[in-house]
């Protein structure tokens, strides 16, 4: 893939702006609707938006578009700005639309007394049916020729609730017969008798984003207001909402390319599906694209924003295949995590020739790719537990680990060979009689014969139980295009849960300590299902990937 970390034509707009005196200064913001949990899309967005203020010495608000009550929740409005600041960035201002409720209704009045606005009696369906076609042009309301009085004074009587939800809706008047659908009289103003998390009570009646959206830019003073693609045909909307509303303030709008993940829903209201649903255990389950999810998962800062800074800053929509993602918290945490063993499926191993009541402490790098990590104490005894994949009675050709009659090493420890099996009347095999040669210890500077396999393993008596948690890719689709049919898509084996032991090292692991277990991944505590009787480990990543960012 080329690398793209300095592809950012929104830094060639800016700095051209500011050469010319077309801008002094440079305020950005991050508006999120507090309607929901962000997911990475919104990660890239709060990144572009940060650091390119941060570049040329500007400013970054954090507004909440606040418009909707009926979908809106303080809980989403705390959880938003908790993903900010974790993401490593802090707002130089904080704003919520409904701040400016009063002033948009003053300015929705001054376009009425303009003619440019009128309260309109069709219902949201028959507003949908005149709106026309891109071949056919849109029907005029019925109510768009009201004298300015009768509009100002319907307006003024949906203000004070005098009408259901649904009974009137103010709208611009534009050009019905305009190609872009969007200066069709748009609605402006809809009656919603609901309360607001902010302004409780107060409102009967909310603007419409597509009205409240610029005025906010305006208002604030942003200069350069950066959306996703699909608002670029709401552009002209939007210079049309500063224009005839005189704002002092004239923000410009600039479009980029959303983010797209295969394997991955990155639409909030389907994501909201999944959580409702039930398809997942909420906005932060791991599986989850949501920041919160993939914190919980854990997903560093560091290797979001470095993903981010990779894929740079478009025009065209594209996918990034999710392994890259994967690929940039293998980098983070390579040199990060201290390396330790588990066993997510135990076999019983029992060295017959070790004597019963000696514990061996060995000692292993804590992280051989970051040696100023030190290194860490590993019991050995006569007891062990290896995984159930790493014994077959009867090995297919080119297997190295253990069976009948074979050798192999114990990572950090010896060389074992197996000498028999025990099995439960179902014909399991529950345990194996091994023997170990004392002379093959690692570190010891022996240099005898050689064995083809490795296997890790957890000795017996000091394991600590653990609980894994494994995650695969939560749609089997790469490119999930149907909007109908996405739920069917969903991987049945997205999680799988495991029961097995860890090291006694890292039985007292706080929430959201990250390991790189041997041969099985990169792991993080969970922070709401692990306690210090119960660890429950959610892998992030696996080892590998075939995945290369190319330089």
């Amino acid at each position: 893939m080329e690398n793209k970390s300095s592809s950012n034509f929104l830094k060639n707009i800016v700095t051209e702006d500011l050469k010319s005196g077309k801008a002094d200064h440079i305020i950005t913001r991050f508006p999120p609707e507090p309607n929901g949990y962000l997911h990475i899309g919104h990660a890239k967005s709060i990144i572009l938006n940060f650091e390119l203020a941060d570049e040329f010495n500007g400013k970054t608000h954090l507004r909440f578009d606040d418009t909707n009550p009926a979908k809106e929740d303080t809980e989403y409005v705390e959880s938003i700005k908790e993903d900010v600041l974790w993401l490593g960035y802090e707002w130089d201002d904080l704003f919520f639309a409904s701040n400016y409720f009063e002033e948009m209704y003053n300015r929705a009045v001054l376009l009425i007394k303009k003619g440019k606005a009128y309260a309109c009696d069709s219902t949201a369906e028959e507003i949908r049916l005149m709106r026309g076609s891109l071949t056919e042009p849109g029907q005029r309301s019925p109510s768009r020729d009201r004298s300015v009085e009768e509009n100002l004074a319907l307006f003024e009587r949906m203000r004070q609730g005098e009408f259901k939800d649904g009974e009137k809706v103010l709208r611009a008047k534009i050009d019905m017969a305009s190609p872009n659908i969007n200066m069709r009289d748009p609605v402006l103003y809809r009656i919603a008798h609901a309360t607001h998390h902010n302004t409780g009570d107060k409102w009967c009646i909310y603007p419409m984003y597509d009205y409240a959206h610029p005025l906010e830019d305006a208002i604030e003073g942003v200069t350069h207001s950066i959306c996703t693609l699909e608002f670029e045909d709401h552009r002209p909307l939007y210079d049309w909402v500063i224009r005839e509303c005189e704002m002092d303030n004239v923000p410009h709008q600039y479009e980029f390319a959303r983010l797209n993940i295969t394997n991955t829903v990155m639409s909030k209201r389907k994501l909201k599906q999944l959580v409702d649903e039930h398809v997942v255990d909420g906005w932060d389950d791991p599986r989850m694209p949501t920041i919160s999810g993939l914190r919980r998962r854990g997903y560093t800062a560091e290797a979001i924003r470095n993903f981010a800074r990779e894929i740079g800053v478009a025009r065209a929509d594209s996918v990034v295949d999710s392994k890259m993602l994967e690929h940039f918290i293998r980098e983070d945490l390579k040199l990060k995590a201290p390396r330790t063993m588990a066993v997510l499926e135990p076999l019983k191993v029992v060295i017959t020739n070790y004597p019963e009541a000696q514990i061996e402490m060995l000692e292993a790098e804590v992280n051989p790719e970051n040696p100023e990590m030190g290194t860490r104490q590993i019991p050995f005894s006569r007891e062990l537990y290896i995984e159930q994949e790493d014994f077959t009675e009867n090995p297919p050709a080119k297997y190295h680990r253990l069976f009948p009659g074979n050798e192999v090493r114990l990572k950090n420890a010896y060389f074992i060979k197996c000498n028999d099996i025990v099995k439960d009347e179902t014909g399991k095999v529950i345990e194996l009689h091994c023997t170990y040669d004392p002379e093959t210890k690692s570190g010891s500077g022996f240099t005898g014969r050689k064995v083809k396999g490795t296997i890790h393993w957890v000795e017996a008596s000091q394991a600590v139980p653990a609980e894994f948690r494994l995650y695969e890719a939560l749609i089997l689709d790469e490119d999930m295009t149907d909007e109908a049919s996405f739920l069917e898509h969903v991987n049945p084996k997205s999680l799988e849960i495991s029961h097995g032991f860890v090291e006694p090292n890292i039985k007292d692991s706080k929430p959201q300590s990250k390991f790189q277990f041997f041969r099985h991944g990169y792991f993080n505590v969970d922070p709401l299902n692990s306690t210090h009787d119960h660890l429950v480990f959610n892998r992030i990543v696996s080892l590998k990937s075939s995945f290369e960012v190319k330089k």
